[in-house]
């Protein structure tokens, strides 16, 4: 009975102090700074010119005003932040990336997953996320772990708690691949199948039901699939999942409100992912004018990541620039001018991670050097991946009432791309991180 009667006067005393801590007044919230930007000329992720004279408000973080510097009513307590020689335009958005991997040249794929440490990769990752921000990428859909488990989810929860500096992050945890078509492969047929994979395998309606709803429940954003993979008799690329297999996945992982991409390099590979209603298609090294017609038919956006490739050529010895291109070359830059004839929705994304963290512009300037103009690969990397990412209504644009991801840049990036390298200002949520 003494017992009972210490458990209540102990819920008694919680209960009460409790109550008193609700009933004490609330801090008042800090007051919501604003900031002026005034740099020589704003793009606004969307126009076929940038507007010279311009400036940009920002309170707190949202963008309250971008028009003529003129007509820009500010409060007397603004912080004004001179750009001189600048254009000032959205944060950039690279939609293909892997922060828990290291370029290829320093440590192979095979050893990262099998040798490495989680720890060890996580630590590298807070890097290269802050790498990737301070080069002006405010934003990246990371797709797949690469054998790091679930790492992306925690390190989205850091960034948003402000523990470290980082890009808006939209993750795809392990990424789904048919039984036996990954890697890290090469080991004797009876430990095979006890090596640990870089990603999650599933065989199957059944299987490819549950392993969707898994990543979900993990806290997957999208849902990556493998439709392809180097599986063939002679480690050639072909398909790994049925179309049935792929349509299960994308319905649902759309009733859980989360779009699916493919990893496919094959057109028969694209084909399925199309018809089975997937929202993105990564690399299409192999994609023909047909499947991409049927791309452009179907609304399915494509991330060519240029710059992967063309990074894994210059390992194996390849001299760019000097050397005549190799044949992989050749067949990228064919399958591209396909995607750009069929009138494909291109978005930026380059595979980072292949290459260094930080050199993410790598891929905008690739997709200018193979056919798009400056203007339309700046699109591609802030107001269409923005759409595509479902955030065309908040971010990927310099406009009132959205989001205040801005970077500046020396010079004018919609003459010349390469100005997107030299970032002086980084603003992230309206707050700045490199100035």
């Amino acid at each position: 009975m003494r017992k009972n009667s210490l458990i209540l006067v102990a819920a008694a005393a919680s209960i009460a102090s409790v109550s008193h801590a609700q009933a004490r007044p609330r801090q008042p919230a800090a007051p919501l700074t604003t900031t002026l930007l005034v740099p020589d000329r704003v793009w606004d992720g969307v126009g076929d010119t940038p507007h010279a004279g311009w400036a940009v408000l920002v309170t707190g973080n949202k963008i309250v005003a971008a028009g003529p510097r003129s007509q820009i009513n500010a409060p007397g307590d603004v912080t004004t932040i001179d750009l001189p020689g600048t254009t000032l335009m959205p944060g950039l958005i690279d939609a293909h990336s892997h922060v828990l991997l290291h370029p290829y040249n320093e440590t192979s794929w095979n050893d990262q997953v099998l040798h490495e440490a989680l720890a060890l990769r996580t630590a590298r990752a807070v890097n290269h996320l802050k790498a990737t921000l301070m080069a002006g990428f405010t934003t990246l859909r990371d797709l797949g772990t690469e054998g790091a488990g679930y790492a992306d989810v925690g390190l989205k929860q850091a960034i948003n708690q402000g523990i470290i500096p980082g890009p808006r992050l939209f993750t795809s945890t392990r990424a789904i691949v048919a039984t036996g078509a990954y890697g890290p492969t090469g080991f004797t047929p009876e430990y095979q199948s006890q090596i640990p994979q870089g990603a999650l395998e599933a065989s199957g309606l059944d299987q490819m039901a549950h392993v969707v709803r898994d990543q979900i429940k993990h806290g997957a954003d999208w849902v990556k699939i493998y439709a392809d993979y180097r599986w063939g008799p002679n480690n050639e690329a072909e398909p790994t999942f049925t179309i049935d297999e792929l349509k299960e996945a994308v319905e649902i992982a759309n009733s859980s409100g989360r779009p699916v991409t493919v990893h496919a390099t094959t057109a028969e590979g694209m084909r399925r992912g199309i018809l089975a209603g997937v929202a993105t298609v990564e690399h299409g090294d192999a994609g023909t004018p047909e499947v991409f017609k049927l791309m452009a038919q179907r609304n399915v956006c494509f991330i060519p990541t240029l710059a992967a490739g063309d990074a894994i050529l210059q390992y194996g010895g390849w001299k760019k620039g000097v050397d005549p291109d190799p044949p992989a070359i050749v067949a990228k830059k064919k399958s591209f001018k396909a995607a750009l004839d069929a009138g494909v929705t291109i978005c930026n994304g380059s595979d980072v991670g292949v290459f260094t963290h930080g050199d993410n512009a790598r891929e905008v300037e690739m997709l200018v050097a193979y056919g798009m103009t400056p203007l339309a690969a700046l699109r591609s990397a802030t107001s269409i991946d923005a759409k595509m990412l479902g955030l065309g209504d908040k971010l990927g644009q310099v406009k009132d009432g959205y989001l205040a991801d801005l970077i500046a840049v020396k010079g004018d990036p919609t003459k010349d791309i390469s100005a997107i390298r030299s970032v002086q200002l980084v603003m992230k949520d309206g707050t700045i991180y490199k100035q």
